[in-house]
């Protein structure tokens, strides 16, 4: 998408100097002005070698002027097609680049509001240079300045590698956003933002990694807003659990020994990519399978990075004072549904499971009686219910237990996004995961193939595009995401209203808009350690 806007090889390129050197970006168009663009910059080591299975390193300074033209490398996965990397997208451990937007005319006197964008994809799929996230239209309608990087996937970002020696180190992949954001504290005022007003905002995996860095004392003053869309915010697991995982991957990269030997540290060094990324699919399939409700990479609760479990820092009133945005869509479960995934338990068979391993792992905890949870979702079928059940186990009560807490600590804003087109709508998509994204971003139609508008309502479409990036733009600039131009006025959120905006083709505000589902599903956290 990027490449398209790209202007004429003739118009000048912009540089910029930064605190490693110089980096020459391109032009782009977009239907609000122009926009300056660097792609591919390098903001730590590049994690090869003796770093592969460390934290990143800081980067290393250019040596001339950095061609900042085109996008770096991803970091190494397994091909999907319902997550578009772009033609001629090149993997390597290389990854850790970024990519800036900023309104044309921008200078370091601009101190304009900074959005640094955290992608989603399961923790094993995606990257900033998705063509999904081109900041061309956000960096125009809003006048910001968007930031997108990438982050080490699966194993080699979430893999607990740590009682194998001190080569390995936990939670790699959260180390890579703490160096991406101490990249934009250092040098982008020079791209004309203000690094005293820094908005992180993330969905899916993305969004767990917001609600995370929330909880983590080191993130403290990285970021002053942020915004969670789709946060699995209860799916992140402690040593034990994650040293399951690890012994899993090491038997399917052929070095975990069945008799439990540990492998020579030296072993984990000398399988390339493409093993690494086939060990961890594999994993990712399996752990769904054997434990419906759990996945196999998230950020580790190592006592260090992540002190504490997230949910407890939010309930203990610890979590970082900053204003957040939060929600998930209507109808979360039918992407997993129509994908055939086994993230997410939906049979009535696998929720059975699920709970019953709930009810192992805290035997001291309440669960919700089975005719209880069949009256919450009374008048659906079965396999509707479950996918209520799973949104709601998965997202939408870790959303509000969340918001909940939070809201004691700082203004807390929630949505639920609603909107479907009439072709999703028939497809039986409805507002399912992710879906809300091509309109937080302006970008509606990906490609000619996209079937989104077939069916009509592209006009309504942008207007629900514009008032989301007039809302995520306006919380960014100034911690309230609402202006003159867009109604109604989103209220913030507290346990005494619980007030949520409804985003659809007309946006409304209604209070405690889950309340049947939330009473059924108790103040207890559901979930897994």
């Amino acid at each position: 998408m990027a490449e398209d806007n790209d202007v004429d090889a003739e118009v000048p390129r912009p540089v910029v100097t930064t605190h490693l050197g110089p980096v020459r970006g391109r032009r782009a168009e977009s239907t609000e002005g122009a926009v300056n663009v660097w792609r591919g910059m390098p903001f730590a080591a590049a994690p090869v070698g003796e770093l592969r299975w460390r934290r990143a390193q800081p980067p290393v300074p250019y040596e001339n002027e950095f061609d900042a033209g085109a996008n770096g490398p991803v970091c190494p996965q397994e091909k999907n097609p319902a997550i578009a990397l772009g033609p001629g997208t090149e993997m390597s451990e290389d990854c850790l680049r970024l990519n800036v937007w900023a309104p044309a005319g921008a200078t370091p006197e601009s101190k304009l509001p900074v959005m640094v964008w955290i992608h989603g994809g399961a923790y094993v799929f995606g990257s900033g240079t998705q063509p999904l996230y081109d900041g061309t239209q956000l960096a125009a309608t809003g006048d910001v300045v968007v930031v997108t990087f990438n982050y080490r996937l699966g194993a080699l970002g979430f893999a607990d590698l740590s009682t194998l020696g001190e080569q390995f180190e936990t939670n790699t992949a959260l180390s890579d956003v703490l160096a991406a954001l101490r990249w934009v504290q250092e040098t982008i005022e020079a791209f004309g933002g203000d690094p005293a007003n820094v908005t992180v905002f993330g969905e899916s995996a993305g969004g767990g990694i917001v609600t995370t860095l929330l909880t983590m004392p080191v993130a403290e003053g990285l970021f002053h807003r942020a915004i969670a869309q789709s946060s699995p915010a209860t799916s992140m697991y402690d040593h034990d659990r994650a040293r399951r995982v690890t012994r899993s991957f090491l038997r399917a990269l052929g070095i975990g020994a069945p008799d439990g030997e540990t492998p020579t540290p030296e072993a984990l060094f000398d399988p390339d990519p493409a093993a690494i990324v086939a060990a961890s699919m594999r994993v990712f399939a399996d752990v769904p399978a054997d434990s419906p409700g759990t996945i196999a990479f998230a950020p580790v609760i190592d006592g260090d990075l992540v002190q504490r479990h997230p949910i407890d820092v939010y309930r203990d009133g610890s979590s970082l004072p900053v204003p957040l945005l939060i929600g998930t869509n209507r109808d979360e479960a039918n992407l997993f549904k129509w994908m055939k995934s086994p993230l997410m338990p939906i049979t009535p068979h696998d929720i059975t499971r699920m709970f019953a391993d709930i009810a192992r792992e805290y035997p001291h905890v309440t669960l919700p009686a089975r005719a209880e949870i069949i009256a919450a979702y009374s008048g659906l079928k079965p396999k509707v219910a479950g996918l209520g059940v799973a949104r709601d186990v998965a997202f939408r009560m870790p959303t509000l237990w969340v918001a909940d807490a939070h809201s004691t600590r700082a203004p807390v804003f929630v949505y639920r996004f609603d909107w479907a087109t009439r072709m999703l709508r028939a497809l039986r998509l409805g507002a399912a995961h992710a879906t809300e994204l091509p309109y937080v971003w302006g970008n509606l139609v990906a490609g000619s193939r996209d079937i989104t508008f077939l069916l009509g309502g592209r006009a309504d479409g942008a207007d629900v595009s514009r008032r989301l990036m007039r809302r995520w733009t306006s919380f960014a600039r100034t911690g309230v995401p609402h202006t003159d131009e867009v109604h109604p006025e989103w209220p913030g959120y507290h346990t005494g209203t619980r007030s949520v905006l409804v985003v659809d083709a007309q946006d409304r505000v209604v209070d405690d808009l889950d309340a049947d589902l939330r009473r059924t599903w108790g103040d207890e956290v559901l979930g897994f350690r």
